[in-house]
């Protein structure tokens, strides 16, 4: 679908994801009215967020932490079918429950200063003049490929998790999976039975977690990483702080040897990776299940980030421009806190559009 000219609005929401649809469901509840008060702009084909982009083998019952859209709970969801199906026709249903109508797909090329305190969002299917944004495109278009010496002389396939295709794509090869998070553990545990051989390492030690990831352990990892983005530095990922689930999987994993962890090699050779100590794998694959970086270039315009090299961010409102929300961003990046932080950076939006001061955020 296009859409041409310079539109005024009050608020653009960028990104479709829990974030963006949390957001977008706030919006409407406290009256904003969709394509007349807000509009949403999704660069996905469909719904689901980055979640409809999802290896099929990860299906929904091994999904780490996922919580409900607020006001409306998925239920019955088969747990044996891929996670991008359930939750792509999840957002889907949801965004036509509450009537969003979210516009895709439509990228945001840039965001710039307007005239008369308004911001310009420019894509491809025009340009918003617009009085606040709220900025919910997450990780998943930004994989981090570290670097090593040598990377370029290997002659086998480098992969990241964004690409990761399945686990039949690595039968009969030698996989190097790095990293350290869920996704690098779950790479390992579906690769090991197909591939000849499996190698696992991290820059530094896993951190397994007992008991179930509740409520509580995600509040908890949220508050973590807060902190860091207050002070203005990159943020890292919730994931990151909560430690890798402990079940009955991971348990015979690690009796198996599959998840028998190597410190992070030190140069990659054509055959595989060398470390200093005389250490050598051969590989045919090198995955990087290194995570993602916060998807922001659109913004770079305004010039947010700060000497940390982050944007500093109080609650979800960017401190050098209350104009602006972070959703899913640093704390609000896992399920449960992109919910709440799309309530309160409504709360905080309704406040500067109404000219009352701004109140404190919880993010």
């Amino acid at each position: 679908m296009n859409y041409t000219g310079v539109q005024e609005i009050d608020v653009v929401l960028i990104g479709a994801g829990q974030a963006g649809l949390s957001s977008a469901y706030h919006l409407r509840r406290t009256g904003f009215v969709p394509d007349h008060d807000f509009v949403v702009l999704d660069h996905s084909p469909g719904p689901g967020g980055a979640w409809q982009f999802r290896w099929p083998s990860l299906t929904y019952g091994r999904v780490h932490g996922m919580h409900a859209l607020p006001g409306m709970e998925l239920k019955d969801a088969d747990p044996s079918r891929p996670s991008s199906e359930v939750i792509s026709e999840y957002f889907d249903s949801y965004e036509r429950t509450f009537d969003l109508r979210v516009r895709r797909p439509v990228d945001v090329r840039a965001v710039r200063e307007g005239t008369d305190g308004r911001l310009l969002v420019e894509t491809s299917a025009g340009t918003w003049s617009t009085r606040a944004l709220v900025n919910a495109t997450g990780t998943w278009d930004r994989p981090f490929w570290p670097r090593y010496p040598g990377q370029e002389s290997f002659r086998g396939r480098q992969l990241h998790t964004a690409q990761y295709p399945g686990p039949e794509g690595f039968a009969g090869q030698r996989v190097v999976v790095v990293g350290g998070g869920a996704s690098g553990t779950q790479h390992l545990m579906e690769i090991a039975p197909f591939a000849a051989a499996t190698t696992w390492v991290t820059r530094r030690p896993p951190v397994f977690r007992e008991g179930p990831f509740t409520e509580d352990v995600g509040r908890a990892a949220v508050a973590l990483v807060e902190e860091r983005v207050r002070q203005g530095l990159p943020p890292r990922s919730v994931v990151s702080v909560t430690g890798l689930p402990l079940n009955d999987a991971v348990r015979r994993a690690i009796a198996d040897g599959v998840l028998d962890r190597q410190p992070m090699f030190d140069r990659i050779v054509p055959d595989g990776a060398d470390w200093d100590d005389g250490r050598h794998v051969d590989a045919d694959v090198i995955l990087w299940a290194t995570g993602f970086r916060a998807g922001i270039d659109h913004l770079a315009p305004l010039r947010l980030r700060g000497p940390g090299g982050g944007i500093q961010v109080e609650g979800t409102r960017v401190v050098s421009d209350p104009r602006i929300h972070l959703v899913g961003y640093g704390p609000s990046a896992s399920t449960i806190g992109a919910n709440r932080a799309g309530r309160a950076a409504v709360r905080d939006i309704r406040r500067l559009l109404s000219s009352e001061p701004a109140g404190e955020n919880v993010a």
